[in-house]
């Protein structure tokens, strides 16, 4: 994964890009803009606004994603991760407050790039990520049980998923049969498109048999155009959002957790189309290229634009090769609405709603459930709590603690993963005698059994997680020789609390008397442990154990 802030763009067409390589793309960017289509109108209502904003979000976002990201693949548009994110932030402060959260959110992710924080998005754990997407898969189809079944609910639907779902169950009184009959039948005819025709449009194809379906019956199900009246066939001026002290502190934490969603999305799924591809995108670039898309989408009246899984799985499967496959697919769309935009009125709601729910089953990575519940308690406890902290209570509430709980976790293990023990003197004493003459060592023998020098060696990272532990074992054995050689060969790295529990093992073995030697330290964790105050005659510094205990057979040094 390399760093460097030139869009892939520039390096596609450095590389040369000739018709070949435009037709491929053409084709590939037709069939993310087909599966496009209907899931970004499906996601903007979803979220709390009209559809047409998500198609904004996709034509002018997926546009500048894939124009000035440092992905070959990347494909972004509005996502299923943010509709709880942003349906909360339209709750709270209107479409005004989301545009300009949306609209800052923009400044981090470019801020965040030029920085070069993309690198840093990585140390997300894995089971944190799998661990949100299933809260948010959870939430996405508790938020379109309503339409699935054609309820009816008095006042607005709540956001907390308790409130939701009870007054959902209060509402099934007004369940709706031809509603759910039209969910029901696009959910089937995805599923069996996927089953039999993989490479078909299943997508769209259920909108429109289920729009025509519900045209032709005359059924009772709310459309796009009872509901919002239809979509525009153009975009609309761009325009700053309304701006001001007040607001922009009222949804700063909403922008921040754009942010953070946007980027750990954004990055993870390009990470998905390095894997599929061979190729490695440049993380940083990324950010900056997700910055300029939110900060777009806002000036024309979208929402939050990331990179999204599945469309950029779409696009890669379909033989992309480049980036203007993704920018062909924001101009296929906005060509479907300059000619399309009147058929939009008879989309259903509740097909819109089965396209939901069966983007949000997928969400749900299954096979790395079983594999993280299988293999460890404690990744099976982080996916455990960042899913329930997502689901009841907040989605960036549930990612930090995630985090913090994964962390803790890898300290622990790595704590444990620490070994310090006991050389035998006899052992070590051998290969001494058995250096021969260019090893630069003493010829004379060395007492084999020396009851007054003692050996340990300490393997793995010496750091604050291991301190307790290997300070224990410390304190217990340097007031009990007259020689003591900790042997820090196998140590790759040490912290200051290593050092702190170093340099109170010397000033206790000082006091009783005791000649410290420190073997095999590499020159930087030397470097700290001197500006610790330990240097001679407190303790003494070998290149290898070997060099200590010859250096203790020959008597005391003198200084």
């Amino acid at each position: 994964m390399t760093d460097t802030l030139m869009p892939k763009l520039a390096s596609v067409f450095a590389e040369g890009y000739g018709p070949a390589r435009l037709r491929a793309d053409a084709l590939s960017g037709l069939t993310v803009a087909i599966v496009a289509l209907p899931l970004s109108m499906a996601i903007a209502i979803a979220s709390g606004v009209t559809p047409d904003r998500g198609l904004y979000t996709a034509i002018v976002g997926g546009f500048l994603v894939s124009a000035l990201g440092g992905s070959r693949f990347q494909v972004g548009g509005p996502a299923g991760a943010f509709i709880v994110l942003v349906s909360a932030t339209v709750a709270r402060h209107g479409v005004e407050g989301l545009l300009l959260a949306t609209f800052l959110s923009g400044l981090m992710l470019a801020m965040a790039g030029y920085l070069r924080l993309g690198k840093y998005i990585k140390f997300i754990p894995y089971p944190v990520t799998v661990g949100f997407t299933a809260g948010i898969a959870v939430i996405i189809f508790a938020s379109q049980i309503g339409e699935l079944f054609g309820l009816k609910l008095g006042g607005r639907e709540p956001g907390p998923i308790i409130e939701k779902l009870a007054a959902l169950w209060a509402a099934r009184p007004t369940f709706n049969p031809a509603a759910f009959g039209v969910a029901g039948l696009t959910i089937a005819i995805i599923l069996l498109l996927r089953r039999f025709r993989p490479s078909w449009p299943n997508l769209l194809i259920a909108v429109a048999v289920a729009s025509a379906a519900t045209a032709l019956l005359a059924l009772p199900a709310d459309t796009i155009g009872t509901r919002f009246g239809g979509i525009p066939r153009s975009l609309p001026v761009p325009a700053l959002p309304p701006f001001s002290p007040d607001l922009v502190i009222a949804v700063l934490p909403d922008a921040v957790a754009f942010a953070l969603l946007g980027a750990i999305e954004s990055l993870l799924s390009a990470v998905v189309a390095d894997g599929m591809t061979g190729r490695r995108h440049r993380s940083s670039m990324e950010l900056v290229a997700q910055g300029f898309a939110n900060v777009g989408s806002a000036l024309f009246g979208g929402i939050c634009v990331t990179g999204t899984i599945a469309r950029t799985a779409t696009n890669v499967r379909s033989g992309a090769t480049s980036p203007v496959s993704g920018m062909l697919h924001a101009l296929f769309l906005l060509l479907f609405m300059l000619v399309a935009a009147p058929l939009a009125s008879y989309i259903p709601l509740a097909a819109l709603a089965g396209v939901l729910a069966v983007v949000s089953f997928n969400m749900i990575e299954r096979p790395a459930i079983g594999a993280l519940f299988r293999s460890s308690r404690g990744d099976a406890a982080v996916l455990a709590v960042t899913f329930l902290l997502v689901i009841f209570r907040d989605l960036t509430e549930g990612i930090v603690v995630g985090f913090l709980l994964g962390a803790v976790l890898f300290i622990d293990r790595m704590g444990k993963a620490v070994d310090i023990r006991e050389e035998t003197v006899p052992r070590l004493v051998r290969a001494i005698e058995n250096a021969g003459e260019d090893s630069g060592l003493p010829e004379r023998p060395v007492v084999a059994d020396d009851p007054d020098t003692v050996v340990y060696r300490i393997s793995g990272v010496f750091f604050f997680g291991a301190a307790a532990s290997v300070g224990s074992v410390l304190d217990r054995i340097a007031d009990q020789r007259r020689n003591f050689v900790l042997d820090c060969t196998d140590v790759p790295l040490l912290d200051s609390t290593a050092a702190s529990v170093i340099e109170g093992l010397a000033r206790k073995a000082g006091r009783a008397g005791v000649r410290v030697f420190i073997a095999g330290l590499k020159p930087e964790m030397r470097r700290l442990l001197e500006a610790h105050e330990l240097h001679a005659p407190r303790v003494t510094y070998t290149a290898t154990a070997d060099a200590a205990l010859a250096e203790i057979a020959n008597g005391p040094a003198k200084n």
